[in-house]
């Protein structure tokens, strides 16, 4: 069954409620590429009226776990994935609908060749870009992702 957009945002609602009650919404994915979107609205907000850290934060690491995702399913093995480290810059206000795009899907292809051929854990760092809707970077976040095959 191939993963589309929809039945990611169906899955983040029944196991990413605060995501999806917050505006996280997956918009395009394929192998390379997957983008995110999501508005500045009052139940995202910190007190600074812009949208809370934790927010823009969900929407990237979305934006690379869905790729993710779609690679450990089509390589039909079983393999968990998880975030070992992150970090972020914040460079402008988040105000209004912000994009989050991943480009690294192309990573994720060497590192599960490797684990599924030797076993061994592999990492990869993958990074997601928030824009806004003038196109001014936010936001950007890295994150490190573990794999490996599951016993």
């Amino acid at each position: 069954m191939k993963l589309t957009p929809s039945k990611l945002n169906t899955f983040s609602m029944f196991k990413l409620p605060s995501a999806y009650l917050c505006g996280v919404r997956v918009k395009y994915l394929d192998d390379e590429k997957c983008i995110i979107k999501v508005r500045h609205r009052w139940i995202n907000q910190n007190p600074f009226k812009s949208m809370f850290w934790a927010v823009q934060g969900m929407a990237a690491e979305l934006s690379t776990g869905a790729l993710m995702i779609g690679k450990i399913q089509e390589s039909g093995k079983k393999v968990s994935m998880l975030v070992t480290t992150n970090n972020a810059t914040f460079t402008k206000k988040a105000t209004g609908r912000i994009t989050f795009t991943c480009n690294d899907g192309h990573l994720i292809d060497e590192a599960l060749k490797k684990t599924i051929e030797t076993g061994a854990g592999q990492t990869i760092w993958m990074k997601s870009v928030g824009v806004n809707e003038g196109g001014v970077e936010v936001s950007t976040f890295n994150f490190e992702w573990s794999i490996k095959i599951k016993s």
